[in-house]
């Protein structure tokens, strides 16, 4: 039967230098040339991950945690939250001092300059302070909005706004996303395109953006340097990615 193997990326294949080990690297290619599919399901923007794709010559993947999912180079589905709705945070976060950040396939762009918060949240993916247009999403499509709050805060966003998902990625940061999405949603709209059903994929990934990915897929891989949450929605839990995690367990399924 046909297999295909989703990875996250910061944390599953990025080690904690951001890098990826020569060890996966190998793996995955072994495990192509074993006939599993290779794809990418990750909260980055399609921008973010193109010396990636190209590096591991993949050309399907799901982006901003399931609102920009490519099959084989076409964009088979998006989604984001209503600009009216997206107004409305942005105006709750602007009362507060706190900031965002729009997405779209192609650029990042913020709501604020000089911000402390959104200058670390962003450093850790080593990405540099974006451009500015408090009013991109607007003319723009936006697929995924970050906002800059600490997590004591973030009960008052969920309150606020319960027809959308606040997904936290760093002490600073959350995702905002519209309610049901998720990368298990992106993972559905890959399937699809293949005949495949959820008990054919494979998935790997560390973070609290990876729980419905892991409870939706039939063998599920949380990284040992992942969320204690992760680690316990998944069939299985691999070594530290630092320590070749990823090889070591893909071997362990008799994957390669």
């Amino acid at each position: 039967m046909k297999k295909i193997l989703f990875f996250d990326v910061d944390g599953t294949l990025y080690n904690s230098e951001k890098i990826l080990p020569t060890s996966a690297k190998e793996a995955l290619f072994e495990a192509r040339r074993k006939g599993y599919e290779l794809a990418i399901a990750t909260g980055r923007a399609p921008f973010m991950i193109q010396s990636l794709l190209e590096e591991l010559d993949i050309n399907t993947y799901i982006t901003f945690n399931g609102q920009y999912v490519v099959y084989k180079g076409e964009v088979v589905y998006t989604n984001g939250i209503k600009k009216d709705e997206l107004a409305e945070i942005i105006a709750f976060g602007e009362a507060r001092n706190e900031p965002v950040v729009f997405l779209d396939d192609k650029q990042m762009i913020a709501s604020v300059g000089n911000d402390n918060k959104v200058a670390e949240s962003l450093n850790t993916l080593k990405y540099p302070y974006p451009k500015l247009d408090s009013s991109y999403y607007m003319q723009n499509n936006v697929y995924q909005t970050l906002i800059f709050m600490e997590e004591k805060d973030e009960l008052l966003y969920r309150e606020a706004f319960p027809n959308v998902q606040f997904v936290r990625w760093h002490r600073y940061s959350c995702d905002i996303l519209p309610k049901g999405g998720s990368k298990a949603a992106g993972i559905e709209k890959v399937l699809e395109r293949m005949g495949l059903t959820l008990e054919d994929a494979i998935a790997f990934g560390d973070g609290i953006n990876d729980i419905e990915m892991l409870q939706a897929v039939g063998t599920s891989i949380a990284m040992g340097n992942g969320h204690e949450r992760v680690k316990a929605v998944a069939t299985h839990v691999a070594d530290h990615v630092d320590e070749d995690g990823i090889a070591k367990i893909m071997r362990q399924l008799n994957i390669i």
